[in-house]
Formats: C-alpha cells, sequence, structure tokens
C-alpha cells in the first residue's frame, strides 16, 4: 500500500527471520543490514532461564537452541569444556525433554553464579552462534541480492502476473 516506506518503517511490519528451532535473536543490526543491503549477520542465542532453588543447585535451563544445532552435540561440547575446565560451576546436565518440549537442565554447583556460567556457555559452546543471511534470488535468470523492499516489489510484480495469466486461460476456456 505504500511503496515509499523506509527499512525501519518495514522493521515495524516485519520483525524479521522466524527460524524453525526456536531461539533468540541478539540486537537488531544484522536485521537491518540484510534489510538495507540483502545482507547480513544474526547473532542467535539459545532460549533460557534461571531457576533458583533455596534448597539446592541452581538450574540453568535451555528449553530452545539455535537453527542448526544438534541438542545432542551441544550436550557433548558442554561435557567437554567441563572436562577441559574451560567452564567450570557445572555439576550435571540432564536431558528432559519430552512431549512438552525441549528442557536441557545443568545444574550450577553451589558456590557458582549461574549467570557468570550462562555467559560462559554462551561463549564457548554454540548456544551462541552467528547466522548469515543473504537474500540472493534469480531475476530474469540471473542471480542478484535483494533488500527486503526489493524483494517484496519482485514478489507483489510475480502475484500480478499468476493473477493476470489465471484470468486469461479462464477467460479462454
Amino acid at each position: 500500500d505504500n511503496p515509499d516506506l523506509s527499512p525501519l518503517d518495514l522493521m515495524e511490519i516485519v520483525k524479521g527471520p522466524d527460524f524453525p528451532t526456536g531461539g533468540e535473536i541478539v540486537g537488531k543490526a544484522g536485521i537491518l543490514d540484510y534489510f538495507q543491503t540483502g545482507r547480513g549477520k544474526i547473532k542467535l542465542r539459545g532460549k533460557t532461564h534461571i531457576e533458583e532453588n533455596p534448597k539446592h543447585n541452581d538450574y540453568i535451563v535451555i528449553t530452545e537452541i539455535p537453527y542448526q544445532l544438534n541438542k545432542t552435540l551441544l550436550i557433548e561440547k558442554i561435557v567437554s569444556l567441563v572436562k577441559e575446565k574451560r567452564i567450570e560451576g557445572i555439576s550435571d546436565i540432564r536431558d528432559e525433554s519430552g512431549r512438552q518440549g525441549m528442557r536441557l537442565v545443568i545444574v550450577v554447583k553451589k558456590n557458582s553464579d549461574p549467570t557468570i556460567v550462562l555467559n560462559h556457555l554462551y561463549k564457548f559452546s554454540q548456544l551462541q552462534s552467528t547466522f548469515s543471511v543473504i537474500n540472493l534470488a534469480l531475476l530474469n535468470n540471473a542471480p542478484r541480492i535483494f533488500t527486503l523492499k526489493e524483494m517484496i516489489e519482485q514478489y507483489i510484480i510475480f502475484r500480478h502476473e499468476v493473477i493476470v495469466r489465471r484470468t486469461k486461460f479462464e477467460l479462454k476456456n
């Protein structure tokens, strides 16, 4: 309806990409880059929260992981980081995933701060990763990188052609 929208105005309508395994996008700079230029890097984090338990150890609970990350490989990587002593403060890892969804529980040692352990997990494991975006598509049989606005414009042109061709076909029959 409004072809003069800027990329910032488009960000009010299109919030960003939706990844099938969930996770959280950290910052909007990468999204704005690929909306404006067609290329960008998006920083993804697993969705986590800390469950505090006054009688026992605190838990870091992971409910979503970044796109293209295997849960089993993540667990193995965390175990190897603990064995190498690159991450300290983890006493146990449990996979409590089931019908309700994914739930990976990391038990934090009593004398360790769970936020520090979580930051180390982001830093050293794939719980935080970078996903590159290139809006590459074919236009007139030639590859081209599109901004979000150009991509929407080309989609509208395509839909118009489809409707015109379908209508001509139906009129002919």
